[in-house]
């Protein structure tokens, strides 16, 4: 007994060690502070966007939510200002584009389809500035059907594709070895993106077979593989119809190292990894992280060939975890994800009281969260013309938002969780593994520079100053933009060594015509070019097939004349985009002075007008040209001795001479600024700002060295119509309301007990409706729900 326990006692120290080995290794510390590092910089954005639908036609509106998170923590990240969102056709030609506003993460708008669009699916995207750095497949993606019915279109216009199968295979932690066994991922599409059923064999170059295997679920599965040589390996599969097709399966290497990650029971995930043909092998080091956060990293002690690693679960963080095998010049040998499921998920409930309701009757929907939550709701037609699977808001945030390629249902993954769910969501793991980084930024001597900056405040607008003569770039030339706006806003850069430009446009809404130049007088040989603030990078994955049912060509009528006839009716109010005016101030705040000129006894020219009665400005005649000098303010009696920013309708006029033939009677009124102001890089010796009656500059000619070109903004906000009919008047009205989308409220704010209600009245059109609501709570614990209900007709 006495040897048993002192056997027991030597196996637990000697376990203990194996547990605690690297703690206080100085190149696993390193490993961990320098990731630490990385973090701290490289901040995560992730975006959701909830759709209101996912079927249109042309002349349709899209509207849309986007939830922006921390995509470390699942809360909602108020840092970016403003979003982009695209609609893609399958050659990644944009043909809907627009910006919206952000706030606090959240922010929602919408786009109305037009009608050059031809039939098909389209990829729907939407990213942020920040989130370029990090690459096309970081920006939340989802298809879209869009049907253009005044247009003859092919309704099935993929089915003459040769057919062919996407099928791909992923050794755990990233390699084959000769005489090392791994578990092998694999992942066999169609060109639709779904899953195939077939049965498949590993066979070496002697045509024997090695290994069977099948999927388990969506095409995806695994089987275990020792090559027993470096010889390529092929395999046949054999689909469903008995057709034969020849894969090849990554290649054995000679050396390398084999990873392999189990649960080890009691709240440990075990982690083996074995190496095979090194002569002096060199430590090898273990990274874990969850999204970059609470990163552990130990040295690895090889017994032989082999080392595990034993870590606690509890030590990880819901959702996907990356663990990764580093040599000892801090290069991956072995990378794999590891899921850990979320203790729990937001119990979303949506009630309307009852199934059956009739045209034009109040419904009430009642919303329960169990805690404080921001939400959006879609209530629209359930009809026969089926629209794509739309992902739910929660396994977008823990699954496929941190996962390359497309996933199939992977709302699959949370539904009725079992020992072959899990095993499922491992294969998951290994065949869609990747990282949002690159090693050589986590081990660099410097701290990694991104190209796009977070619009912190407003949508920034980047460009590049270039010479005339030869196109090449000009450095340190000032430049003016401004648009025709009421008030006037002015924008000022002055040009880097690359010639580069930037403004910040703050509070810029809706389409309007910009003005960019310099100053002309001194800087004149200069032209603009604008960057577009779409991205121009792509993912990799594909739009969907397109397939619409001619059994359905009447249901498309009556949905093509529902759209004509909403169109028609609703109000103009509801049509237009309405910008807030939230400020009447210019750019430069109070003036100084302010004179409106119908005040005074009108003068002929400007000159008598400003010699007569504005004190703050003096006019001049030097060389036969006018110039302006103001009086500083803080210096009595003391005129700076250069012009100041002459301003007609916010626009910087730089020939004082011809603003001086203006017609004054079509000036309303002056304003001065009479100290030396500074804006962005550049400075001014007090402003002088005309404005005419309809701030349209009135018939004033700009410079033709002026660019003047249309530029949008962010949307203006757009309110969804909903007709009310609360009273027997509106009941029996005569207005045609044949809305498909019943309701739409894109931000649904619960109270602290997780309850909200909201509600609207049915159309005219029967039929099944869809309520979908998507949120997440003030946690960041995301979670959906839908419920139906049917509309009849309204016995008179």
């Amino acid at each position: 007994m006495r040897y048993a326990a002192i056997v027991f006692f030597g196996f637990y120290l000697i376990l203990n060690s194996i547990l605690t080995y690297g703690q206080a290794d100085p190149m696993a510390r390193s490993i961990k502070e320098r990731f630490n590092m990385y973090g701290n910089t490289a901040l995560q954005e992730k975006m959701y966007v909830h759709l209101d639908r996912s079927f249109y036609l042309i002349g349709e509106t899209i509207w849309f939510k986007a939830y922006n998170l921390d995509g470390a923590h699942n809360r909602f990240l108020d840092m970016s200002k403003v979003a982009y969102l695209e609609v893609l056709d399958k050659d990644n030609n944009a043909v809907i584009q627009t910006k919206f506003s952000l706030s606090a993460g959240k922010g929602n708008g919408s786009v109305s389809i037009p009608s050059a669009i031809a039939s098909g699916n389209y990829k729907v995207r939407g990213y942020t500035s920040w989130m370029k750095n990090f690459g096309p497949e970081y920006y939340f993606e989802t298809d879209i059907s869009i049907v253009n019915p005044f247009v003859r279109f092919d309704p099935a216009p993929d089915a003459e594709r040769e057919l062919s199968y996407d099928v791909q295979f992923f050794p755990e932690g990233g390699y084959l070895v000769k005489n090392m066994e791994s578990k092998v991922a694999f992942r066999a599409t169609a060109p639709d993106g779904k899953g195939i059923s077939f049965r498949g064999v590993v066979i070496d170059q002697r045509n024997d077979t090695l290994v069977r295997f099948q999927p388990s679920r969506f095409g995806i599965g695994n089987f275990m593989l020792k090559p027993e040589s470096t010889d390529s390996l092929r395999v046949v599969i054999t689909d469903s119809r008995g057709r034969q097709f020849n894969y090849a399966l990554p290649k054995v290497m000679q050396r390398g190292y084999v990873m392999h990650v189990s649960d080890a029971g009691t709240g440990q995930v075990k982690v083996t990894v074995n190496r095979a043909g090194f002569e002096e092998p060199g430590d090898a080091y273990i990274l874990a992280h969850t999204k970059q956060l609470n990163p552990l990293s130990d040295k690895l002690v090889f017994e032989g060939n082999k080392a595990e690693f034993n870590i606690n679960r509890a030590d990880l963080g819901e959702g996907i975890s990356h663990l990764t095998i580093l040599n000892e010049k801090l290069k991956p040998v072995c990378e794999r994800l590891y899921f850990k499921r979320p203790e729990k998920m937001l119990t979303l409930d949506a009630k309307v009281g009852k199934a059956d309701f009739t045209t034009r009757e109040k419904v009430t929907l009642d919303l329960s969260a169990g805690q404080a939550s921001n939400l959006s709701v879609s209530v629209f037609l359930s009809d026969s013309i089926k629209g794509l699977p739309q992902e739910d808001i929660a396994s977008y945030f823990l699954l496929t938002s941190d996962l390359q390629g497309q996933v199939e249902d992977p709302s699959y993954y949370f539904r009725n969780v079992s020992s072959q769910t899990d095993q499922d969501l491992d294969n998951v793991m290994i065949s869609h593994g990747w990282r949002r980084f690159k090693w050589e930024n986590v081990f660099g001597a410097s701290v990694p520079k991104y190209e796009f900056l977070p619009e912190y405040d407003g949508h920034l607008v980047f460009g590049k100053v270039l010479n005339t003569s030869d196109n090449k770039s000009a450095s340190g030339i000032g430049a003016y933009l401004a648009p025709l706006d009421f008030p006037a806003k002015l924008y000022t850069s002055s040009s880097d060594n690359n010639g580069n430009i930037l403004f910040e446009l703050k509070h810029y809404i809706g389409p309007k015509e910009i003005t960019l130049q310099t100053n002309h007088l001194i800087d004149s040989t200069y032209k603009f070019e604008l960057t577009s603030p779409f991205s121009k990078q792509f993912s990799q994955t594909s739009v969907s097939p397109f397939f619409f049912d001619k059994t359905r060509e009447k249901e498309l009528l009556t949905r093509s004349i529902n759209m004509q006839t909403g169109n028609s009716f609703v109000p103009r109010a509801f049509v237009e985009k309405k910008a807030v005016l939230t400020d009447s101030l210019a750019f430069f705040g109070l003036p100084d002075e302010k004179y409106f000129l119908d005040d005074y006894t009108r003068f002929p020219t400007m000159e008598e007008v400003l010699r007569e009665y504005v004190r703050g400005v003096m006019v001049r005649r030097r060389n036969k040209s006018f110039h302006f000098r103001m009086i500083d303010k803080v210096i009595p009696n003391t005129f700076y001795r250069t012009d100041p920013l002459v301003l007609l309708d916010g626009i910087p006029i730089f020939n004082i001479d011809k603003f001086m033939e203006i017609d004054p009677l079509k000036i309303k009124k002056v304003e001065l600024m009479s100290s030396r102001y500074y804006l962005g890089m550049l400075q001014f010796t007090g402003i002088v700002s005309f404005s005419t009656y309809k701030n349209d500059l009135a018939g004033f000619e700009l410079d033709p060295k002026v660019l003047v070109i249309p530029y949008d903004g962010v949307q203006a906000e757009r309110e969804f119509y909903a007709p009310k009919y609360d009273n027997q008047a509106a009941m029996s009205g005569r207005m045609p309301d044949f809305r498909n989308l019943m309701h739409w409220s894109p931000n649904v704010t619960t109270d602290e007990n997780g309850k909200a209600q909201i509600q609207f009245f049915t159309s005219d059109q029967i039929g099944n409706y869809k309520v979908v609501v998507q949120g997440i709570s003030n946690n960041g614990v995301a979670g959906s729900s839908t419920t139906s209900f049917n509309v009849g007709k309204r016995s008179l």
